[in-house]
């Protein structure tokens, strides 16, 4: 089981994702449950602060937006993926973590094209618990 979050800037109209070093995609923030994470939330929030940057992140309200359950590459072979939306303020700046190898803000449509079909899926998610 995993924790996930897609950084969104509703004030920019903009995802931030990250090319994942191990994987070569583009995904949303997220990992595995850590001893300190009391909830799946507290994952994905943590996941998401620590590989954006961006420390004033905060969960949108409402709770997990979607679930995911895809296949992976090595010995675990599937991942059961909790997925949330995580605000970004507009100032906000990302810094590019050891776990990426890049760091980019898209627009909706244009990330939800550059990303596979969960990444698509959960842009569509997002954009309507915001209602944007």
């Amino acid at each position: 089981m995993t924790a996930s979050a897609l950084v969104v800037c509703p004030e920019r109209g903009e995802v931030l994702l990250t090319l994942h070093r191990k994987l070569r995609l583009w995904l949303q923030m997220g990992g595995h449950c850590e001893p300190g994470d009391v909830t799946l939330a507290d994952a994905a929030l943590r996941e998401a602060r620590e590989e954006s940057g961006i420390g004033a992140l905060e969960l949108h309200p409402g709770g997990p937006v979607r679930l995911d359950l895809h296949p992976i590459p090595g010995p675990c072979t599937r991942h059961f993926d909790v997925q949330y939306v995580a605000l970004a303020p507009a100032a906000a700046a990302a810094r590019i973590s050891d776990e990426s190898l890049d760091l980019r803000w898209f627009g909706y449509a244009e990330a939800a094209e550059i990303g596979d079909a969960s990444v698509a899926l959960l842009v569509g998610a997002a954009r309507e618990a915001l209602g944007v």
